[in-house]
């Protein structure tokens, strides 16, 4: 294989300090929710929200992430854990088959998409007051960049992997004991994700769309979940329901489906929405 076309990856669980290892999937969510935090802050000093409500917005989002994400993970791609190891869905250990920590690998974005739309409806409620709109057209942008981060972890993981390429170009994933080249789904999606945050930041910022509610929320959705559907493709198949559909489709691409029409719903209402 030639060394220029073939990435052989066999990275370590994690920075090794001696008495601790930071796994990199870890290392990525702690960046991710800080990076999260700094740009609502900015974001809730522009809008003059006061900044104590900030981090009861932040212990909202890491519940609703983390806890939605797992059983996003659980109910969509492998329900059987649910009688097999029903512990095992909660904390991040396995039981069954002798003791042992695993930490949270399962995880699924679409999961945590709900869970976070559940969080903020609780969090409007009984923290800010604002509408809804209002609040998911800002909470997007930092959703977006930590969505950039995470499939950085899934790549440092070696997990949600593509298809094998079927050439001498790809990514080997050595850890999986493989020895052939597959696409890094995750690298692109990452990749994608990366102007998904750019475009979200750089409307709010500079143009008057943050008035119109609902439009940067629905910006969201429909470029979101289309890299992701696009991505999909080169991804390795997760599981799921795909095959009682026939596999016309993955999983991922079905439960992306909803999303991307409620975005395009939200930016053909968004002029009508006018904020005051």
């Amino acid at each position: 294989m030639l060394p220029f076309l073939g990435i052989y990856w066999a990275p370590s669980e994690g920075i090794n300090l001696g008495f601790y290892t930071i796994q990199y999937y870890s290392l990525m969510f702690v960046l991710a929710f800080s990076l999260g935090w700094y740009l609502m802050k900015k974001i809730f000093i522009r809008e003059g929200v006061a900044l104590e409500k900030l981090d009861s917005l932040f212990m909202y989002m890491v519940l609703a992430i983390l806890i939605g994400a797992r059983l996003g993970h659980v109910i969509f791609y492998q329900p059987e854990l649910f009688h097999e190891d029903f512990f095992s869905v909660f904390l991040p250990f396995k039981f069954k088959g002798g003791f042992a920590f695993t930490g949270f690998r399962g995880l699924a974005s679409h999961g945590a998409a709900i869970g976070i739309i559940i969080a903020m409806y609780l969090y409007q409620k009984n923290v800010l007051k604002e509408s809804m709109l209002w609040l998911f057209d800002r909470i997007v942008i930092p959703v977006a960049s930590g969505a950039v981060l995470v499939r950085i972890g899934n790549f440092m993981n070696s997990e949600i992997v593509g298809h094998p390429t079927g050439t001498d170009f790809g990514v080997i994933f050595a850890n999986n004991g493989e020895d052939f080249a597959r696409h890094p789904a995750q690298l692109y999606e990452s990749f994608g994700y990366v102007f998904v945050f750019l475009i979200l930041y750089w409307t709010y910022w500079h143009t008057q769309k943050r008035l119109q509610q609902g439009y940067l929320f629905g910006l969201f959705l429909v470029l979101l979940w289309s890299v992701r559907f696009i991505v999909e493709f080169y991804k390795k198949s997760q599981g799921g329901f795909e095959s009682s559909l026939g596999n016309l489709l993955s999983t991922g691409q079905w439960l992306s489906i909803p999303f991307i029409i409620a975005g395009v719903v939200l930016l053909l209402r968004a002029k009508k929405n006018i904020a005051s």
